[in-house]
């Protein structure tokens, strides 16, 4: 362990050699630690993140929300002053070795070291540390992944998307200035109200419709798409340019776009059901539209591949329901699950999501009726989860990850007229929150097992949910294309162990992100 004021090319060096052996790294934070070892060319086999870990035993423990930071367990295990949570954008340390100002002064090995074998404790305590160490391994593998993906990039063509853009759009403005199709449609709104109206503005627009006679309750599109007024078609297609170009457009591409990459910083267990999150770049939420951006390199290809029907599949797994678990085996889920529904694919898709997102509108209560007879032990699964969210419990995904316990607020709000009301809505987190969680769980196990099977110089670019992209020289696409089928059975074997459920992965050789789909 080199001290403060080592040289990374020092450290690089270190590291390399002792990769040969395929060791388990453990560091405080890889947000802090990878991306200058990327830098100098070094990639590691496998890690264990402190941070990480102690996000994942802190709401096992049911103390969500507390620093999760290296610092911040070692105070915690000495009695010490906690230092607060970092909040701002990247870790709180800046540089490899530049050390923190806050908490406890001590070398940094002695600190990751305590650290490391206070979690190796605590896993062992938990519900059932097979499963939680699993959890650990995956969670820290993802940091791993996402800082690489981070570093490798999306191969991203600036012409086409400037090409796009300008014609959505118009030429790149002036800064300050609405490209010219914005414009024009800014122009109609006002002219369908007489007025000049800044579309941007919400309560512009309210203002402008009430004087209309029209009252609304909020400028949303599902609010608009109701109101009959000549101001709502140019209005919504405004909204629509404005989103893209206001998440996708030149500006997004100068901060984000570089050497023909998209550099997204993406954030492991961003979210509270394990999936991830981005901190810049909107790499989760790239519209359809900028799929034909996507383009690989020449004489390469992207390999596009997700899990049809991740979710449902999970249920069937988790809860052991037999009659589920038969029709899981199959490719198309839901259409296995017809004949039970009536021969209608749409209505067994209808069950399944009402199940798990707790839809009780339109034909959802006789499908669920249907679902509780037909599979009771995959329905009462995801009953459970939310009678224990409506008396305020913690639930758990298959692997430990934990759900955040009611906060105070929610616990008013039960003790008072609106409670019913509170129960169900925290009864259909947790309901979902067991399948979700263990979704995204079964998605880094995919990953980990598929980073370590890819053949050099394929490398993952891009991983949404459920969804993978491998970018690689054309000649190993064949090859690419059955590393993940392997790494979603073995996925499954890690997960579930045993189970006729099958996750179907298949893969396909693109040019282009918008040709697989």
């Amino acid at each position: 362990m080199l001290r403060p004021g080592g040289r990374v090319a020092d450290l690089a060096a270190a590291v390399r050699e002792a990769e040969r052996a395929r060791p388990r790294w453990v560091w405080a934070d890889a947000r802090t630690l990878y991306p200058p070892l990327l830098q100098a060319g070094v990639r590691l086999s496998r890690c264990h993140d402190l941070a990480l870990t102690e996000t994942l035993l802190l709401g096992h423990e049911g103390r969500y929300g507390e620093p999760r930071s290296a610092q911040a367990a070692y105070a915690r295990l000495h009695g010490l002053p906690v230092p607060e949570e970092h909040t701002g954008p990247g870790p709180a340390q800046a540089t490899l070795f530049e050390p923190v100002a806050e908490g406890p002064q001590v070398e940094e090995i002695d600190l990751v070291s305590e650290v490391y074998d206070d979690q190796r404790r605590r896993i062992d305590q938990t519900a059932d540390p097979h499963r939680f160490r699993l959890l650990v391994a995956a969670e820290s593998a993802g940091a791993l992944i996402a800082a690489e993906m981070g570093r490798d990039g999306m191969p991203w063509r600036s012409d086409v998307h400037d090409e796009l853009l300008t014609g959505l759009l118009g030429p790149r403005p002036v800064h300050g200035m609405r490209p010219a199709k914005l414009q024009a449609l800014a122009d109609e709104v006002g002219a369908a109200f007489g007025h000049l109206v800044n579309p941007d503005s919400p309560q512009q627009i309210v203002k402008a419709f009430k004087s209309a006679g029209i009252s609304i309750a909020s400028t949303r599109s599902q609010v608009l798409q109701e109101v009959e007024h000549p101001a709502v078609a140019p209005l919504l297609a405004y909204k629509e340019l404005a989103r893209l170009y206001s998440f996708h457009g030149w500006a997004w591409a100068d901060q984000w776009v570089r050497e023909g990459r998209f550099r997204p910083e993406y954030v492991v267990g961003g979210v509270v059901s394990g999936r991830w999150a981005t901190s810049g770049g909107g790499a989760l939420q790239i519209p359809k539209v900028m799929r034909r951006v996507v383009v690989a390199d020449e004489g390469w290809v992207l390999v596009v591949a997700d899990a049809a029907q991740l979710e449902p599949r999970v249920l069937a797994a988790m809860s052991g329901d037999r009659g589920l678990a038969r029709a899981a085996g199959e490719i198309d889920l839901y259409a296995a699950l017809a004949q039970a529904f009536g021969g209608e694919r749409q209505n067994a898709k209808i069950a399944m999501l009402s199940a798990m997102y707790g839809g009780t509108s339109g034909d959802a209560p006789k499908l669920l009726a249907v679902m509780r007879q037909r599979f009771p032990r995959a329905y009462a699964f995801v009953e459970e989860a939310a009678r224990s969210g409506e008396d305020g419990r913690l639930v758990r995904s298959w692997l430990g990850r934990t759900c955040p316990p009611p906060s105070a607020r929610w616990r008013e709000l039960v003790a008072g007229p609106e409670g019913s009301r509170a129960a169900r809505d925290r009864g259909r987190f947790t309901r979902n929150f067991v399948v979700q969680a263990t979704a995204a769980e079964w998605a880094l196990a995919l990953l980990a097992v598929l980073r370590g099977r890819l053949p050099d110089p394929a490398r993952l670019v891009f991983f949404q949910h459920d969804e993978v992209m491998v970018h690689c020289p054309r000649d190993l696409a064949p090859e690419v294309a059955e590393a993940v089928a392997a790494a979603a059975e073995e996925a499954t074997r890690l997960v579930f162990g045993t189970t006729p459920v099958r996750f179907p992965m298949q893969a396909v050789p693109v040019e282009c992100y918008a040709d697989a789909k």
